[in-house]
């Protein structure tokens, strides 16, 4: 059997033991996986429920994963608990374990006493008053077993409150009676429990008033009780709860001065004596330093993990430590360099959240509004920024909102003052940046040609021994960015094969670099552009959809499922293409991110047309339309049209006059654009329809002036598509 999983109580969110449990989870989620491909596995993860998002990506890898392995995986959990994994699957069976009847409660008692007999009537007040709690059952045989006589006994049956209350409070009111019971071993349980759900021996000698052979009486005690476990040896010996409830129980009783003098203690000794720690799991000490009323340097604390999360994309964890971290800051009081490291708070919040919410989510949105208000404010107080890229940070993410949730107007006049603002500054990073999201935002809005000339600068100005090091201010490397935006820039003008290129260094410096923000980001725009190539093998998101799922970058998992959906159309799997895209676009649309949205509906709209569904193909063609129209999302249009000319070529009610509109429309565009790859593809469906009315020499002339601009790429399938088409236009009609 493999470990028990992570289970944890509010108390230990943020335990040394805990994060690096923590961070090699999903480094054991895959050794699972290469084991139970081979040797049968049982794996036992306990109370979910309370369970960090990292160890519960952890779990769904596997859970997607398991039907190919030969593992046999449990979760246990509380009711109100929601798996993040989806219940529905064939290979996922959900059990409500039911509480004890009163036949199971007398076993478990009989168990739990052994050989020492209990009145009949004090085994009735058990039964009823456990009310089949299997824990409380244990918990309140072994208090009465610990009293000293049969009515001691009693009186402590008759002390437990009625089981119609909140079973918390009746199994905490028997773990009371038996911690009371413990004498001074009460007092290290409760160091215990401030400490954490596991603690080691080396950190509750250092903070109890106790010699090492006191210290070790207790111990015993606690762990005869059963209160306590132990693993490990001297000098690594690590004690644990029975359960989460007992550490709650024993914290408790802590008064709420004794309870700050303690973790102030155990700040101190950490500091002190177990550096490393402090130094390698900055928010362990945070912890203790919150709890212990120690404001400005929990704050600080906070920042720290905070930002080492964020760099290590832990982004789940990078959004509830600057969280953290910002709301013990507001606490103190107004001066500038309070306010400075607020900022620096407030920014890396919201990076983080372009991760956890989606790069156009409100939330998102928001944070990055008040980092820019609190500059404002700082600059009217006559403090500039300590960090001269501070602002650009803001005014970049400001720009990234507007961008994933698009708004042609915004986007484009935030990139030109950015733009402005960069060509004031000395740094070459800002200047760079603003190049790169002026060409983006030139690209999405149709502008196609005059994009490629501001990729090509923020290409020149890239130096990546300068500014990859900066990647955690902008979210990803901006050499990488660059690299996949001209991707698809290339492609449209008519380069696929140089669109590739970049596409692929992309992805060899992303895997250089090793940032899984960036990673993500390429293996995105690299399945992307080969989708777009119809370049089936190399546009897999697999590995995409893993590491999203790991680091819990939900705006990721979506591109990675609309890539999917793609596929399934290129591979003509038109049903499982409509409904993969149904959820994908939802998903997408949850993250506030609209753009490349009317590209994905055409799709959605070719795969209802595949199914012979042409009402409900139009309906995604008229929503794609409208939403371009109104974002000004243009740079697809062409192929919009393109595709609602083949919808309505494949319709028996309405074929030619429309059809040919449609393709008409989409060669115009395509031209306005410069967009060669979309005038082919319209050229082929316009050839294709005047073939089958007869008008050969035309479609053949049409078709052959497209296709004779190109000069790479004719190992793809639409340059491919479009010579067999020409050649059989040149060759005579055979009767």
């Amino acid at each position: 059997m493999l470990p028990k999983g992570n289970p944890k109580s509010p108390h230990d969110l943020d335990l040394a033991p805990h994060q690096r449990r923590q961070r090699t989870l999903a480094a054991l989620a895959r050794r699972i996986e290469g084991i139970a491909r081979e040797t049968p596995v049982l794996m036992v993860y306990e109370d979910a429920h309370w369970a960090d998002p990292s160890s519960l990506e952890a779990i769904g890898l596997l859970v997607d994963k398991i039907e190919a392995l030969r593992l046999l995986l449990f979760v246990t959990f509380r009711p109100e608990f929601v798996p993040p994994w989806d219940s529905g699957r064939p290979h996922v069976t959900t059990l409500t374990i039911n509480r004890l009847a009163p036949r199971e409660v007398t076993a478990l008692i009989d168990r739990v006493a052994g050989d020492k007999s209990l009145a009949a009537n004090i085994r009735q007040d058990i039964i009823e008053r456990a009310d089949g709690i299997p824990l409380f059952v244990e918990e309140m045989t072994k208090a009465v077993l610990e009293a000293e006589s049969e009515g001691a006994a009693a009186r402590v049956v008759a002390s437990a409150p009625s089981p119609a209350l909140a079973v918390p409070s009746s199994l905490h009111a028997s773990l009371m009676a038996r911690l009371d019971r413990l004498g001074q071993a009460k007092g290290v349980a409760q160091i215990g429990a401030a400490i954490g759900r596991e603690f080691s021996h080396a950190l509750l000698l250092s903070v109890a008033d106790e010699t090492e052979p006191e210290l070790a009486v207790s111990l015993d005690r606690l762990l005869q009780s059963g209160l306590l476990s132990r693993e490990g040896t001297p000098p690594h010996t690590m004690y644990l709860f029975k359960h989460a409830l007992v550490q709650d129980a024993a914290y408790g009783t802590l008064l709420r001065e004794s309870r700050r003098a303690l973790h102030a203690r155990i700040a101190e000794a950490i500091e002190e004596r177990f550096s490393e720690v402090a130094e390698s799991h900055p928010e362990t000490l945070a912890r203790h330093c919150t709890e212990a009323g120690q404001i400005e340097k929990a704050a600080s604390l906070w920042g720290k993990a905070g930002q080492r999360s964020l760099g290590n994309a832990a982004f789940p964890e990078a959004e509830r430590q600057l969280t953290r971290a910002l709301a013990q800051i507001t606490s103190l009081p107004s001066a500038a360099v309070v306010r400075r490291e607020q900022i620096k708070l407030q920014v890396g919040l919201s990076y983080a959240l372009m991760q956890t919410k989606g790069y156009g989510a409100p939330e998102t949105k928001a944070a990055f509004e008040l980092a820019r208000v609190l500059i404002q404010r700082a600059e009217a107080l006559g403090e500039p920024a300590e960090d001269p890229l501070a602002l650009f940070s803001i005014l970049y993410g400001v720009w990234v909102w507007n961008f994933a949730a698009f708004n042609s107007c915004a986007t484009l006049e935030l990139a030109s003052q950015f733009l402005t603002l960069a060509g004031e500054q000395d740094e070459t990073l800002p200047l760079a940046i603003g190049h790169r999201i002026t060409a983006s935002s030139l690209l999405v809005a149709g502008h196609i040609a005059k994009a490629r000339e501001h990729f090509d600068r923020a290409s020149a100005l890239y130096n990546p021994d300068k500014h990859r090091p900066l990647a955690a201010r902008i979210g990803h490397d901006l050499g990488v960015m660059t690299l996949c935006h001209r991707g698809i820039d290339l492609w449209l003008l008519g380069y696929p094969e140089a669109a590739r290129a970049d596409v692929d260094r992309a992805l060899r410096d992303a895997r250089e670099f090793k940032h899984a923000a960036t990673m993500m980001y390429a293996l995105t725009y690299n399945s992307i552009v080969n989708a777009l190539r119809r370049d089936i093998a190399d546009a897999q998101p697999d590995e995409l959809l893993a590491l999203a799922d790991e680091k819990g970058a939900v705006f990721w998992k979506a591109s990675g499922a609309l890539v999917k959906s793609w596929l399934f159309v290129l591979t003509g799997r038109a049903s499982e293409a409509a409904t993969s895209f149904s959820s994908a676009i939802a998903m997408s649309r949850s993250t506030g991110a609209t753009i490349f949205v009317p590209l994905f509906l055409s799709l959605l709209g070719s795969a209802f047309a595949k199914l012979r569904q042409f009402e409900q193909a139009r309906r995604c063609i008229g929503e794609a339309m409208a939403l371009a129209e109104a974002s000004g999302e243009q740079w697809f249009d062409a192929e919009i049209y393109r595709i609602a000319g083949e919808i309505e070529l494949g319709s028996s009610e309405r074929k030619s006059p429309n059809a040919q509109c449609y393709f008409e429309q989409a060669l115009g565009v395509a031209r306005a654009q410069q967009t060669r790859s979309l005038e082919l593809r319209a050229a082929t469906g316009l050839a294709r329809l005047w073939r089958g009315q007869g008008r050969r020499a035309e479609a053949h002339d049409l078709l052959a002036r497209v296709y004779d601009w190109f000069t790479e790429g004719f190992d793809t399938l639409d340059l491919k598509e479009a010579k067999a088409l020409l050649e059989e236009l040149a060759s005579p009609v055979t009767h």
